[in-house]
């Protein structure tokens, strides 16, 4: 696997830049063939907290994972630990999905290696759907959907956009900036 790795607001030593490659490199256990895209990992530091944000595009998955803690080493502990988690859940989709449709996965199908890796079964991902809820979309502006996702303390807030007519999403950023998801 290839590495972009880049350091925002630090100075990006190599003793970092190598600790984040081996334990991010350490990922390409779990695929079959080692993905020929680049992980681009960013090492930042938001206020006074230890950042590392890692995505990896893969064929028909993009995994991302972002972590923050006082401690840089730390950050990209725990950054590793959640993509495997992700990657484990992906796999038991696409294992569940080869048995079915009998495609062919991306990822292995088990690992031997020394470090202690959960089997799938054991799992914490459920995918059990708790609440359903139906409402009535009111047309209206995109200041209007952040305004009333504010006032109802929530961070996103679904809507139908009145300038375009589909429905669309306002989120609050962890930046604490707004975003807007429209469909194509």
């Amino acid at each position: 696997m290839n590495f972009t790795i880049r350091g925002q607001n630090l100075l990006l030593t190599d003793a970092l830049k190598d600790y984040a490659a081996k334990k991010i490199g350490r990922l390409e256990r779990y695929f079959e063939t080692a993905p020929t895209s680049d992980a681009i990992v960013t090492l930042n530091v938001i206020k006074n907290m230890q950042a590392v944000e890692v995505t990896i595009p893969l064929p028909g998955v993009l995994l991302r994972a972002e972590v923050r803690s006082d401690d840089m080493y730390a950050s990209i502990d725990l950054v590793t630990e959640k993509l495997e988690r992700q990657i484990r859940k992906h796999k038991t989709k696409a294992n569940r999905k080869f048995r079915r449709d009998g495609t062919r996965s991306l990822f292995r199908e088990s690992y031997d290696g020394s470090t202690a890796v959960r089997h799938l079964d054991e799992e914490d991902d459920d995918l059990e759907l708790v609440r359903t809820k139906r409402f009535n979309l009111k047309p209206m502006d995109v200041e209007e959907a952040i305004l009333q996702m504010n006032m109802v303390g929530h961070n996103f807030f679904v809507f139908a956009n009145s300038d375009s007519k589909e429905v669309n999403v306002v989120y609050k950023r962890n930046d604490g900036k707004y975003g807007l998801i429209e469909p194509n």
